[in-house]
């Protein structure tokens, strides 16, 4: 239950921030996603891998801008053992 929660919530962050942002970037995303990894924004919380690279691929030198906005978007979840794992995926250098 409890992670069916954190996986909405990661969902609807990242999509927050992705939007927000602007542009056509936000639908390369999604369809670099289907096309490399046949998922959607949701799946990756248990593959946050896929994000990773898409992100770091469209987003570029703006990618840690976007890790910084996705954290704050994610709030008071942020100190949770799963989250803290997902974004641990999203934050490493290589």
């Amino acid at each position: 239950m409890k992670d069916d929660k954190f996986k909405a919530m990661v969902a609807i962050s990242v999509e927050v921030v992705l939007m927000r942002k602007g542009g056509p970037q936000y639908q390369l995303v999604l369809a670099r996603l289907e096309r490399d990894y046949d998922c959607k924004i949701i799946d990756c919380y248990h593959h946050p891998e896929y994000l990773r690279a898409v992100l770091i691929d469209v987003y570029g030198k703006d990618y840690p801008r976007i890790l910084e906005s996705l954290e704050a978007e994610l709030g008071e979840i942020i100190d949770e053992k799963e989250i803290i794992a997902f974004l641990g995926v999203l934050n490493r250098v290589k």
